[in-house]
Formats: structure tokens, sequence, C-alpha cells
């Protein structure tokens, strides 16, 4: 069974976007994966086709009505998880996306104007998902950001079985620096450990260098990746030999 994927937007003339193309969207045109996308003011019940209102208590902006989109939802077929693209919610992780890709797809609600009426969540079986510290127009951009996460993980998708594990995140800590020919560029040359032949040094080499960028440029990561190390019983055995030593 493919990745079922299925939108739920004010937009959907946005997908597949750029998910039709590369390597995403030679696996849509294969069948690895399918994108349906659901008009959510479909759903409206009054003249105006409605999907918002003002915001209870007061306070600018508008706010998606929980009737509207629980209608939308209820409308899709069950059986895969349904998120809701939304920035108050848990970061989306690279751990996350590799679950989900396994699964049977996802259904994907995304977010316009104040955001959602927080009803919605009480309702239905949701799980809010953020993909960054920032703010979007809408959830669209975000719906796409998961989804192509998702499918380039996918059986077949990618050319080389290992590209997606020798990556950021998949192992806690940043991707080493990556370098290719020309050898010499404006004097620069690539590091010689690359060109000796020598795996098990090259070996070292990365994963010396993904340690020390991912302590300069993502503290957080290095703090959770070492504290992780600490708590595995492997990692708790290592720090114990350094002590001996």
């Amino acid at each position: 069974m493919s990745f079922a994927a299925t939108v739920l937007t004010l937009y959907p003339e946005m997908f597949p976007g750029p998910l039709g193309v590369s390597l995403a969207g030679r696996a849509l045109r294969e069948g690895r994966w399918s994108l349906d996308t659901v008009q959510i003011r479909d759903f409206a019940t009054d003249k105006h086709k409605s999907v918002d209102d003002t915001p209870a208590g007061g306070g600018a902006g508008m706010v998606l009505r929980a009737d509207v989109l629980a209608s939308a939802l209820d409308s899709v077929e069950p059986g895969r998880p349904v998120l809701a693209m939304t920035p108050r919610a848990p970061r989306l992780t690279q751990a996350r996306v590799r679950t989900l890709a396994q699964g049977p797809g996802a259904v994907i609600l995304c977010g316009r104007f104040e955001g959602f009426d927080e009803r919605l969540f009480e309702g239905r079986a949701i799980e809010p998902v953020s993909i960054g510290d920032y703010i979007l127009s809408g959830g669209e951009m975000g719906a796409l950001v998961l989804l192509d996460a998702c499918v380039r993980l996918l059986p077949g998708v990618m050319g080389a079985a290992s590209s997606g594990v020798e990556e950021s995140f998949e192992s806690g800590l940043l991707e080493y620096p990556q370098y290719t020919r020309p050898n010499e560029w404006e004097g620069r040359t690539i590091p010689q450990v690359l060109r000796s032949g020598d795996h098990a040094r090259i070996a070292a080499w990365r994963k010396a260098k993904a340690e020390s960028d991912t302590r300069l440029w993502r503290p957080d990561l290095w703090e959770r990746h070492v504290d992780a190390r600490v708590q595995s019983p492997s990692g708790a055995h290592d720090k114990d030999e350094g002590h001996k030593q």
C-alpha cells in the first residue's frame, strides 16, 4: 500500500506545487504515493461560504470555525493520522517524519488567519505540528515541507539506500561537511583525509566534524545528543570508561 496524503486547505491550487517535480514528483507519477486535496470552503453552510469568524473575547484577525473544519475532516476516509499545521505545536522531528513515512499516509489540515477554534482539537483526534519557530501566511507551506520530508523516505524514492540515514538529524547530529570535484577551487583543497582512501580515518573524521559542527551551530541538538548517550547503556559504559583513564 502506497503512502496516501490528503490535504485540507482553502487553496488546493497550491498542490502538488513543488511536490510535482524532482524526486517527489517522479514518485507521485510512479504511484509510490498519492495526493488529494479537499477544499475546506465546500463544507461551509451559509450562503457566503464562511469558514471563519471573529475571535471570542475580541482581538484582531479571524479564527477558523470548528464546525466547518470538522465537517471537512469527517468527509475524509479514516485510518490515517490527522495532523494540523500550526505554530502552537511541538516542532516536527526527523524521528516523527520517519514514523509517518512508514505508515499509511497522513491527513493534513492547513491553518489560516489566527488559527483554529481550539474545540476542534477537543472534538477530533488531531496532532498539532509546527515546522519551526516562525509564522507563515498559512499551513500549506508547512504541509509541503512535511510531505516532502516523508516522501523522500519511501522505498525506491531515493537512489542510494544510505542517502536517508547519513544525514542531519538522523543520528541526532548535523551532517558532516561534504566536498566534491574539483580537488582545488580558489586555492582551497578538499581535506586530505577524504582523498586518502582510508575508510576508517574518513569515518572518524566525519564523526568528529558532525559533533563539532553540532556543538557550534546547534547546541540544543548537542545537549540532547549527549544526554541520550549518557542515558543509554552503551553511553553510560563509555562515560565510566572515560573516568577510568
